[in-house]
């Protein structure tokens, strides 16, 4: 029985299958307002009409200096509750779940400064160098992530992700490659975690349904964060109520990455096997037998899908004929799915 199409219970929300639609930023927020365009329907919805389990919406910043870019969706207001919620109302019309991934961008953000880090250091030299976070500033993005959990949870979505990895801004606080603060949220690895903590305490005080966070599970810098490190991070998030880590690498630094199919699924079998939390699989997945193979061998809870899906929102279709399943399609698509 093929385990990439047997449904999975998390909390209150039951996945039909095992397939997710990674966050990817589409930068197609026309107006610098943060606001969802016409495209952004397009793109989620066809993915939901593909038959994908859960749909992830992509970073989404909540504050404006939070943005990798000014085309960067956002949560930081009220306003843009109507838009989600109409896109969720779409999205499960095809019966696929709905998450979002809350997001700062800390020193990679390329909006106009300031922009905020935990220590003052640019990403590259002709990078903005940023502001250094004050506690102040630490507070009120704390502040900002609660807020969006509250319209997140307004806005109908079934899962919040909290976007820790890639070198954005909670990604910063936990690298010792980017954090070199002398207070209670840097220098050891319990100090550097203290404000993903915070976030995720905040976060749950306005979100009751399953709780994803992304962490960047190798830096590929000897002085970054070792393996022993991350598994400190996941016990301490399993410990929080985290309910499902999300198995990415990179982008803390600039770093030259030899990547291969399935190049980050090893940690997410590590993590999984030492931590025994649930996992996601990310990273050159290309096809339902590559799939099938890390679920059946309990190397991830989830596969998360990021280029297969942009060359294919048809993709679990495609899956299913190679391990011989018949996946159900929309009425409109009958014809073509026989």
């Amino acid at each position: 029985m093929s385990k990439l199409f047997t449904p999975l219970t998390i909390q209150n929300v039951t996945l039909k299958n095992r397939i997710v639609m990674s966050p990817m930023c589409m930068y197609s927020s026309d107006k610098k307002d943060g606001k969802l365009t016409p495209f952004h329907l397009t793109h989620y919805i066809s993915r939901a009409a593909g038959q994908v389990g859960l749909i992830m919406v992509e970073a989404t910043a909540v504050q404006p200096e939070g943005r990798i870019s000014n085309e960067d969706l956002g949560i930081w207001n009220d306003e843009h509750i109507n838009g989600f919620k109409k896109l969720n109302k779409e999205i499960k019309k095809y019966g696929s779940k709905t998450a979002i991934q809350l997001a700062h961008a800390g020193r990679k953000a390329t909006v106009e400064p300031p922009i905020y880090a935990p220590s003052p250091v640019p990403f590259r030299e002709s990078s903005t160098t940023p502001t250094e976070m004050n506690q102040s500033d630490i507070k009120q993005t704390i502040q900002a992530f609660k807020e969006g959990a509250r319209r997140a949870n307004e806005s109908d979505f079934d899962i919040i992700e909290i976007h820790g990895a890639h070198g954005y801004l909670i990604n910063e606080f936990l690298s010792p490659l980017t954090n070199q603060r002398q207070d209670d949220y840097g220098g050891s690895r319990e100090n550097r975690y203290r404000f993903l903590k915070e976030v995720i305490e905040a976060v749950k005080t306005e979100w009751n349904g399953p709780l994803f966070v992304r962490i960047s599970t190798d830096e590929y810098q000897k002085q970054g964060n070792t393996l022993e490190d991350f598994f400190y991070y996941a016990e301490q998030m399993k410990q929080q109520g985290v309910d499902l880590i999300d198995c990415s690498s990179g982008g803390v630094v600039p770093a030259s990455i030899k990547t291969y199919p399935g190049y980050q699924v090893k940690r997410s079998e590590l993590i999984r096997s030492e931590v025994k939390i649930a996992t996601g699989a990310v990273g050159l997945i290309t096809t339902g037998i590559q799939a099938e193979e890390i679920l059946q061998n309990e190397r991830a809870d989830l596969i998360f899908l990021g280029r297969a899906l942009l060359r294919n929102p048809y993709w679990p279709k495609a899956a299913a004929d190679k391990l011989g399943v018949t996946l159900e399609s929309i009425p409109q698509y009958k014809r073509g799915w026989k």
